[in-house]
């Protein structure tokens, strides 16, 4: 009997809906306080995740959910990054 592999599921912080680890784009803080885009999904650090749907992208921005999620001020070039796909994989 094959086992069935395991899809990882990560909460969007816009919407708050399970999805997919792999459909989402991740920005993570690392150790150093640095916040970053993370394509991979790999880098170490505290990480959050929001889904490709254009109203979580806006809302993202709209309300800085990405300060609160780190408690830190993030610049607004990641909210940018976002927006213009180059969280994509």
């Amino acid at each position: 009997m094959p086992k069935t592999k395991k899809i990882p599921l990560r909460t969007c912080i816009a919407c708050r809906e399970m999805k997919p680890k792999g459909e989402m784009t991740r920005v993570v803080k690392n150790a150093d306080g640095e916040i970053k885009l993370d394509p991979t999904g790999k880098l170490p650090g505290r990480g959050a995740y929001v889904c490709n749907n254009p109203d979580c992208l806006k809302k993202v921005d709209g309300k800085k959910l990405f300060n609160k999620a780190f408690s830190a001020s993030v610049a607004d070039e990641i909210y940018r990054g976002i927006g213009e796909g180059n969280g994509d994989k």
